[in-house]
């Protein structure tokens, strides 16, 4: 029996959609330093699927389109830029050094939405959008807070 998930696979993985996944594969390597481990190309030559990973993390990057009958697409994916914008999720990242990596972000390019800042959870974080809107927070934990001392400012 092959096993649960595969191999080298989180339990949980999160799949962005892009107009253009492979000009996003590109920027998301530059920009937020992603490898690309894998890139399925499809019949007309784009990417149908494929899986970036930074660490021991793992986001899926598939193309924006509608369902059809062939059930191939069982769902419509869009894109946040089709949707005047509006943030549909956030991926939360770790990193090892979230200032280097907002420096990194932001010479690449990506639209910062916070600046780097230390949370009350102990985490210090900052937002970014990649070129089609999704939202990506990139966080280093700095701290240690037990829950009871969890207080979010006024």
């Amino acid at each position: 029996m092959p096993a649960n998930p595969p191999a080298n696979m989180p339990r949980v993985t999160p799949i962005v959609c892009y107009d253009d996944p492979a000009a996003a594969l590109d920027w998301l390597a530059k920009s937020f330093g992603f490898e690309t481990r894998l890139s399925i190309p499809g019949p007309d030559g784009g990417i149908v699927h494929a899986e970036i990973q930074l660490a021991d993390g793992v986001v899926m990057v598939g193309p924006t389109s509608a369902a059809d009958a062939s059930d191939h697409v069982p769902a419509e994916w869009h894109s946040p830029k089709s949707l005047d914008g509006s943030v549909t999720q956030s991926l939360y990242v770790y990193v090892d050094d979230v200032d280097a990596h907002y420096a990194l972000a932001r010479r690449a390019g990506a639209t910062i939405r916070s600046e780097p800042e230390d949370r009350f959870y102990g985490d210090r974080i900052y937002v970014a959008s990649d070129p089609e809107g999704h939202q990506w927070t990139f966080a280093q934990h700095v701290r240690d807070v037990p829950p009871e001392d969890m207080h979010p400012p006024a």
